[in-house]
């Protein structure tokens, strides 16, 4: 009869495994890059920009890609602030031009925008929270929508002839493909 005196911590220690391995097993999900790339507007940017992957895509998991996907929107983020900053110092007599480029520095920076939204997504991923991720990712969407087309919906966006309107462009499409990656992550 002793092998029905099983401690409970014992039992509790193997569930305990068993969902810890379950759920690291579901993030390490490799997924072709066709199946996410065919969910988005633009499959054939998504395809190329998964596939620019250092060494590759095949047998990178879901959590690989999303990180690449980050790491990504980060660089060309810190390349936007660069840019809004040199785009201040040039606005010369231009008020117009150099109050949007103030608010895009906002939208875009370091102390309340875009990059602290991306470095938030980057930690929800470390801690295994795709919904968080998914959450994180569209604010950083909404930051840079917000200095492109403006918060209020009935103001024209300001005409904005710099390379900032094709880097936010190319932003938004990259977190399309972080969108869809983090959606496969927290549905199971």
């Amino acid at each position: 009869m002793s092998y029905f005196s099983i401690k409970p911590s014992i039992i509790s220690c193997f569930v305990l495994m068993f969902v810890l391995f379950a759920e690291s097993s579901y993030a390490a999900k490799v997924v072709d890059v066709n199946d996410i790339c065919k969910q988005s507007q633009n499959p054939s940017f998504c395809l190329t920009i998964l596939n620019s992957k250092p060494g590759g895509v095949a047998g990178a998991d879901l959590v690989t890609l999303a990180q690449y996907t980050i790491d990504i929107v980060r660089g060309n983020l810190t390349n936007s602030v660069t840019l809004i900053q040199s785009l201040i110092a040039n606005s010369g007599n231009d008020a117009t031009a150099k109050s949007h480029y103030e608010q895009c520095l906002t939208f875009f920076g370091d102390k309340e925008g875009a990059l602290v939204d991306i470095d938030y997504t980057q930690e929800l991923l470390k801690k295994g929270d795709y919904f968080g991720v998914n959450s994180a990712a569209s604010a950083v969407i909404v930051d840079v929508d917000d200095c492109i087309f403006g918060e209020d919906p009935e103001q024209p966006p300001y005409p904005d002839k710099s390379d900032l309107p094709k880097n936010a462009d190319f932003i938004d499409k990259v977190l399309e493909a972080l969108l869809i990656i983090s959606q496969l992550l927290y549905q199971k």
